[in-house]
């Protein structure tokens, strides 16, 4: 069983990032919000070593899925990235959410295409 207790950070306010096994993140709007999503905290969350990190991002090409895993903490990169526009299906590959499917009835259908 995991004890949060053993990751609270030293100054006692969050959880070591190295504890998370899942990221899902909704990408924010505007120009610094999407930068903000989709590159610096990517690049964190691979060095951190975090296993799973998913995006849903309203902001790309009509809606798009994408699940990053094998992540490089060296290299800051996700080594492994499946991209799925909405109304697909995009499979969580390890970690607590294995075999999750976030689908249509998450993002719902494909915009504006």
């Amino acid at each position: 069983m995991w004890d949060a207790e053993e990751h609270v950070t030293e100054d006692g306010l969050g959880i070591d990032a190295s504890a998370v096994r899942l990221i899902v993140e909704v990408v924010s709007p505007g120009g610094d919000g999407i930068t903000r999503d989709r590159t610096r905290k990517r690049r964190a969350y691979a060095r951190a070593g975090i296993p799973v990190h998913v995006l849903i991002d309203d902001h790309d090409d009509g809606g798009t899925v994408t699940v990053l895993s094998a992540p490089d903490p060296e290299a800051a990169i996700y080594a492994d990235e499946v991209r799925t526009a909405y109304g697909s299906g995009a499979t969580v590959p390890e970690g607590p959410a294995k075999g999750f499917t976030i689908g249509e009835e998450i993002t719902g259908p494909r915009r504006g295409a």
